[in-house]
């Protein structure tokens, strides 16, 4: 697909949310190898990956691991999968793939549904530092 690294990991996110926004400041912290590259779930090319990949509009309200070529993740797997590529410490998340993905994805839709209540909701995306500038698509 056009306008996207093939050898980065593309992690879509609700760019008006603001748990959503400090997660994806958490991943870029900790992205010590340089795997991922970010894109708002609202922007133009963030719905045409969504297009691309085929995936339920129900499911645009998760963040969205896109992994070119290969596969995609969504809700709680996607959080999941995203801190098994963080490494070191990270990588123990990984003992919540022993609870079945509709108890996580339970839990993790209720976070969802509440985020805006909870922490608050932009009116606009994001806009990167131009540090942060080349870590967005």
């Amino acid at each position: 697909m056009e306008g996207i690294p093939n050898d980065k990991k593309i992690i879509l996110f609700d760019g008006v949310c603001n748990l959503c926004n400090s997660s994806v400041q958490y991943v870029i912290k900790y992205d010590k190898k340089d795997i991922f590259r970010f894109v708002a779930i609202q922007s133009e090319l963030g719905q045409r990956i969504i297009k691309h990949i085929g995936i339920s509009q129900r499911h645009i309200d998760s963040v969205i691991l896109y992994i070119p070529g290969r596969a995609y993740y969504y809700k709680s797997t996607a959080a999941l999968e995203i801190a098994k590529r963080l490494g070191g410490i990270f990588t123990y998340t990984t003992i919540f793939r022993f609870i079945p993905s509709r108890i996580r994805d339970f839990i993790y839709d209720y976070i969802a549904k509440n985020r805006y209540k909870w922490y608050g909701k932009k009116e606009s995306c994001m806009i990167p530092t131009a540090e942060l500038k080349s870590k967005f698509l």
